[in-house]
């Protein structure tokens, strides 16, 4: 599967998210390229997954409705 690619605005969002996370619920501050690694590591060792689990979601559902 190729890499999962984000647009600027999208991975700036998601580092937010994961900076923000970070900080509340493990109380510890994590720095923009921290961030980033951490983010690029979860797109390109995990993506797969949700991506396919995306896809079988969506398919079952047209299954119910066809």
């Amino acid at each position: 599967m190729a890499n999962i690619e984000f647009t600027s605005l999208e991975k700036e969002q998601l580092i937010d998210k994961i900076q923000h996370y970070f900080l509340k619920e493990l109380d510890q501050e994590l720095g923009q390229f921290d961030a980033d690694f951490l983010l690029d590591f979860f797109s390109k060792e995990m993506g797969s997954f949700f991506y396919n689990r995306g896809l079988y979601d969506a398919q079952r559902m047209l299954k119910k409705k066809v």
